[in-house]
């Protein structure tokens, strides 16, 4: 993010930065330029006067003299040329043969055109510059004057200005880069902490709170929205976890003198009692156990766990036979169809916890007639323990949303329930490593499969 924002701001301030360089430099070479032809003219209209004066007396000698002495103190070159276009004087040097360009100037000259000036050009494009101007004697052209001088000086302050604009664009574009950066880091450090803060709270730490005195108003805002919904999710954890705690003192004891009063009855029973009255202290210590479970997801979300080698296909007997009953009341046939024992290290009470949950879904929602299996297998390294039904089922978008809280399908009318079966399983599941599939039968119904590592928590 902070990445893209750099470029954003760092593209339109380099569009313009060159832009204007570039306007600027250009400007800064056309008005050296515009100097230095001003100053041609100049040097140009004194010779034209001498050399009028030298032609009408026929002598070169004066202006020969003039020209020798400026090419010395300016090092500029100056040649006048008669009528005819030959050389009449040059200062003593001596003058080679014209180059096309400056032979046209000096033909136009002869024919009375004036000296215009000179296109614009970059400063390494040319070595010297010449003008030639007509001289006129009562309006009658009578020779002409040509001024050549070194462009060195200019070009080298033109390179001079644009390594200065140069300069100035790229000690710019650094501090504007700064700038940004700064800028970016004002912007985004309270969504990084805001960032930071969501971590720790997913991590537990739910006190974890964002400082709302740094970055722009409209993120002071959200800080304080964000710190906000932080209170308020820390006040209901905590009602929760004070639930949990009640819940787990009251609980307690009448499950307790349930189990005593059990026991204090099985003890007038006969022998043909004793497998029910086993069943029945089997079932209230993994009351006991769910309890404890239940409780320490509440807490702290992740239980205490004992791991211990179980064998899936043992629990999933153990719970249709205990579920078998209820689900027999409602004309639903609930069978164990594993052949073979499915070992895996995990724990049994979560197990079996998340195993009531989806067989209380299957016989909630199966319609009397119907039969539904459990059955315990290895698939793809992975315990498998599935429980298939012939309920109305779901429809492939539904099954995404089976396992969230508080879901129920449009199609399960008045049936009593919470939506939180699949969903506690789910969780449940993840505290040993395992997983939770729901998967729509061709046919009708769901295939619920709880996949369990086969060495436990990874």
């Amino acid at each position: 993010m902070r990445r893209r924002l750099v470029i954003v701001f760092f593209v339109p301030l380099l569009a313009i930065l060159l832009c204007l360089g570039g306007a600027t430099a250009w400007s800064a070479t056309r008005s050296i330029q515009q100097a230095f032809y001003t100053e041609q003219l100049g040097d140009l209209g004194y010779f034209v006067t001498s050399a009028r004066q030298a032609l009408r007396s026929g002598s070169p000698a004066v202006i020969d003299a003039e020209a020798q002495r400026f090419r010395e103190v300016y090092g500029i070159d100056v040649v006048v040329f008669d009528l005819s276009g030959g050389v009449w004087a040059s200062g003593d040097r001596e003058v080679g043969v014209l180059g096309e360009e400056e032979a046209a100037r000096v033909g136009l000259a002869l024919s009375g055109r004036r000296a215009e000036a000179p296109a614009p050009v970059f400063p390494w494009s040319a070595a010297d510059s010449s003008l030639v101007e007509p001289v006129f004697d009562d309006g009658d052209v009578i020779g002409a004057v040509m001024v050549s001088a070194d462009v060195a000086a200019p070009r080298t302050e033109m390179l001079r200005q644009i390594i200065v604009l140069s300069v100035v664009a790229v000690v710019s574009i650094l501090l504007g880069v700064l700038l940004i950066l700064q800028l970016s880091r004002w912007v985004l450090s309270p969504v990084r902490r805001l960032d930071d803060a969501m971590v720790a709270i997913e991590r537990g730490a739910m006190d974890t709170r964002v400082a709302e005195d740094t970055g722009p108003p409209e993120l002071r805002r959200m800080t304080r929205v964000f710190n906000g919904m932080a209170d308020e999710i820390e006040r209901v954890m905590t009602r929760q976890q004070e639930f949990a705690l009640n819940a787990s003192h009251e609980l307690r004891n009448p499950l307790n003198a349930l189990l005593l009063r059990v026991e204090h009855l099985a003890t007038g029973l006969g022998e043909e009692w004793r497998d029910d009255v086993e069943e029945t202290r089997e079932e209230g210590r993994r009351m006991v156990r769910i309890l404890e479970t239940l409780l320490g997801l509440a807490r702290g979300g992740r239980p205490e766990t004992t791991v211990a080698e179980v064998d899936l296909d043992a629990v999933a007997t153990r719970r249709v036979e205990a579920w078998r009953e209820v689900a027999a009341r409602r004309g639903i046939l609930l069978r164990s169809t594993g052949r073979a024992a499915v070992l895996s290290i995990t724990d049994r009470t979560i197990v079996e916890s998340a195993l009531d949950a989806v067989i209380d879904n299957a016989v909630k929602y199966s319609p009397a007639g119907s039969a539904i299996d459990v059955e315990a297998t290895v698939v793809d390294d992975l315990c498998c323990v599935a429980v298939r039904d012939e309920g109305p089922g779901l429809t492939r978008e539904e099954v995404a949303f089976a396992t969230d809280r508080f879901w129920r399908s449009d199609e399960t009318g008045d049936t009593p329930g919470s939506g939180l079966g699949l969903a506690i399983a789910t969780d449940l599941l993840a505290v040993i490593g395992g997983r939770l599939s729901v998967e729509a039968r061709d046919g009708g119904g769901l295939q619920v499969s709880l996949l369990i590592p086969v060495g436990g928590d990874s």
